[in-house]
């Protein structure tokens, strides 16, 4: 247990530690900030600077789906920079050994699973062939997918993704705010 002596008071970090969690764990529930601070005895000033204090960044909660990705590092490296809340990758091998691994009915539940998962988000960046990217987007049904064509269906290849485009897509759906609206 970690403590810490300030005068002749003993203070455990721990304590403070799940204290805080459990306070964000209200707020992510949809607790507002008043009932929290009443839930725990705080003022809710106090509730919004912890908030603050924690926040990595404001917008749209994103995923970003891809397949086949020559360059996944980067791509991986970018969307940990931009904090993107979502990433499934695959190059066109990985792509192909996930099907064969799989019988017919996993596949489906699996991508059923994948999708529902990926339809909770405000966003979702898709990077496919043209074929599969309208297939995934009338699978998804989201507000806001955004598609990035890799190339013509079928794709018996790997794709580099140009990050510097991939990066202003994902700043401009982050600047969008909250909002349900997708792209114009």
């Amino acid at each position: 247990m970690d403590l810490v002596r300030i005068g002749e008071k003993l203070i455990s970090l721990e304590k403070i530690h799940n204290m805080v969690a459990d306070i964000f764990e209200a707020r992510s529930r949809g607790l507002s900030q008043a009932d929290v601070s009443t839930q725990f005895g705080l003022d809710r000033a106090f509730v919004s600077r912890l908030e603050t204090l924690g926040e990595v960044r404001r917008g749209r909660s994103i995923a970003l789906v891809g397949f086949p990705v020559a360059n996944k590092e980067a791509v991986y490296e970018l969307c940990q920079k931009l904090s993107v809340d979502f990433v499934w990758l695959m190059t066109d091998q990985e792509r192909r050994a996930y099907a064969e691994s799989r019988t017919g009915v996993e596949l489906v539940n699996e991508i059923f699973q994948l999708a529902h998962q990926v339809r909770s988000f405000d966003a979702v960046i898709l990077m496919a062939s043209n074929a599969r990217v309208r297939l995934l987007t009338a699978l998804l049904d989201v507000h806001a997918v955004i598609p990035v064509i890799l190339g013509e269906t079928p794709l018996n290849r790997d794709v580099a993704v140009n990050v510097e485009v991939l990066e202003s897509i994902i700043k401009e759906v982050q600047s969008r705010g909250t909002g349900n609206s997708g792209p114009s």
